[in-house]
């Protein structure tokens, strides 16, 4: 319900702003005298804006499917073997008790445990191909156990709020970009994007924990993250140690390495269980496929209509207007020149990694507003798309809280970047 209401709603602001725009453009001589507001031919043209942005939404989406078919396939299938081999119960009795905590209504060792499990091992090392494909098994597996099958359950919502959290550990991508805009030291970002999206899970965690009654601060729980604390840590740490030069490349070599030797454990434990690999890898891989094609329609949905919000101008707008409230207050409005790129992140990944690019080539990689681009891109994750992808994956049209919930995070994520920033750039 909430994601019919946030749809319909992209249309109708940008209806309103594109008709403001376009009328303006035939009255900008009385606009630019009493307010001294400025058209031009680009508000003239700017349902023909909008229609193009319509159309490339579309095709993205499909380009977007089409890419996640062979994606899912390969890696659902070498789910199939790990999970024949033995590997998910493995690891589920690994995080079992922290994971029977947080999901008190998930059945204790069920394979969705370690679906979950390596989706999040996989968001925080930076991979992304591998985490997508994982994170829409483990809601195949939760919408097994879901008794509603149009309503998401507290598990499912529990689990996406995590995932909009986006933890990361290695940011490799960020990294590589600060470097390509000439950014002294391209990794300066690490640790504060690190702390900012700690921030985003433990308040998603606990938003969600008061919500469905979990008692959060238990000695079980507690051992658990700040045992992972620890961990990051010493892994920041160590990188901290490397030359600038080097990290993205310890980060590189050790991502890749730490997937194929899945993969391999995969097989060999497969190999040990006799387990006819080909055939389970081939009957894991029609899942993926028709997965990646249930997903069309709701990603075709979602992306159109966040493109017709942005391209009628809306989001300007709203900046527009967040720089002059903030001013009103005496608050430093240097943040505000980076907040686009928060702004669009819950919405469209791509869109906010160009934001992010376009922000550090105007006012420099090293600058504040550079520097904290690249933190509000690592803090978040794209909240819309997750919801779509995810329950249009398994058929959910009843989000509950899982929205609100995503937000929030979302909201701490980019608080704490503005926070984060201010005291790491400018003390």
């Amino acid at each position: 319900m909430v994601l019919n209401y946030i749809w319909i709603g992209f249309f109708i602001i940008g209806l309103i702003v594109a008709l403001f725009r376009f009328a303006g453009y035939f009255f900008r001589d009385f606009f630019l005298q009493a307010i001294n507001l400025v058209f031009d031919q680009a508000d003239r043209d700017i349902f023909q804006t909008i229609i193009q942005s319509i159309f490339q939404s579309a095709v993205t989406s499909v380009e977007i499917s089409i890419y996640l078919i062979g994606v899912m396939t390969l890696w659902l299938g070498v789910m199939k073997i790990g999970e024949r081999g033995g590997a998910v119960e493995g690891m589920s009795k690994l995080v079992g008790p922290f994971f029977n905590r947080l999901f008190p209504g998930l059945p204790k060792n069920h394979p969705v445990m370690g679906s979950m499990l390596m989706n999040f091992c996989a968001n925080m090392l930076g991979l992304d191909n591998a985490a997508t494909p994982l994170g829409l098994k483990a809601m195949k597996e939760l919408q097994e156990l879901n008794t509603e099958k149009d309503t998401a359950s507290d598990s499912m919502i529990m689990f996406l709020v995590l995932n909009t959290a986006g933890m990361t550990i290695l940011p490799i991508s960020i990294i590589a970009m600060r470097a390509a805009c000439g950014a002294q030291n391209p990794t300066d970002v690490f640790i504060p994007l690190l702390i900012a999206t700690y921030c985003a899970t433990i308040v998603g965690m606990i938003y969600v924990s008061i919500v469905q009654k979990i008692r959060f601060f238990q000695p079980v729980i507690l051992a658990y993250i700040l045992g992972i604390t620890a961990l990051i840590a010493g892994l920041i740490f160590y990188l901290q140690s490397l030359p600038p030069s080097q990290v993205s490349v310890f980060s590189s070599i050790t991502g890749n390495m730490l997937l194929f030797l899945v993969i391999i454990l995969f097989l060999f434990m497969g190999i040990r269980k006799k387990v006819n690999l080909y055939d389970t890898f081939i009957e894991g891989a029609k899942e993926g496929f028709t997965v990646a094609v249930k997903i069309i329609p709701y990603l075709v949905a979602m992306l159109v209509a966040i493109g017709v919000f942005r391209a009628s101008g809306a989001m300007n707008f709203l900046l527009m207007g967040l720089g002059k409230f903030f001013a009103l207050f005496g608050f430093d409005t240097e943040f505000v020149k980076a907040l686009p790129v928060a702004l669009m992140k819950p919405l469209s990944g791509g869109g906010a990694r160009g934001l992010m690019v376009e922000t550090m080539k105007t006012y420099g990689a090293d600058s504040f507003p550079g520097f904290l681009s690249c933190i509000f891109q690592g803090s978040t994750e794209t909240t819309f798309y997750v919801i779509a992808v995810y329950f249009g994956s398994v058929n959910i049209r009843k989000t509950r809280y899982a929205v609100p919930g995503g937000l929030i995070t979302d909201l701490a994520g980019v608080l704490a970047a503005i926070f984060i920033a201010y005291l790491f750039y400018k003390g």
